[in-house]
């Protein structure tokens, strides 16, 4: 399954600590950074899964630092060269990487761990209710 056009997977950096790890997220500095809205975290337990959701504006940068979370994108945008296509990736624990998704990507997640499944979204703008558009699990014919 090929990536979508223009979202991005990439590698973070983990420092080691004798006291606690040290998790990097997003830099100023970074090629996707588009801006600093707001920051918080959402909590999936296992095998529940939360979406569809689209942004119209929103910048998705999005982190696992505990658990592991299954992350569904689709494409509906028509000048897309990916349009119509789904993409999948597992983030967490083993695989800790920053997933960076444009607007106009459908996306829904799944709680893959046994224990607490937490993400972090460093989003471009702040939330606001009107930019988005959710739709039920059923609105798209994946099979999780």
């Amino acid at each position: 399954m090929d990536i979508l056009d223009g979202v991005s997977i990439s590698e973070l950096k983990i420092i080691p600590h004798p006291k606690g790890k040290i998790m990097h997220a997003l830099k100023k500095s970074d090629i996707n950074f588009e801006g600093f809205g707001e920051a918080y975290f959402s909590e999936i337990l296992h095998g529940e899964i939360k979406g569809w959701k689209k942004h119209q504006q929103m910048v998705l940068n999005i982190v696992v630092p505990q658990g592991e979370i299954k992350f569904v994108l689709f494409d509906s945008r028509e000048k897309s060269s990916t349009n119509g296509k789904f993409f999948s990736v597992l983030l967490g624990n083993n695989n800790y990487c920053r997933l960076t998704v444009p607007p106009g990507i459908w996306m829904a997640f799944q709680g893959v761990g046994n224990s607490i499944n937490l993400l972090l979204n460093l989003a471009s703008i702040e939330h606001h209710p009107q930019e988005a558009e959710n739709r039920d699990l059923d609105f798209f014919k994946y099979k999780w």
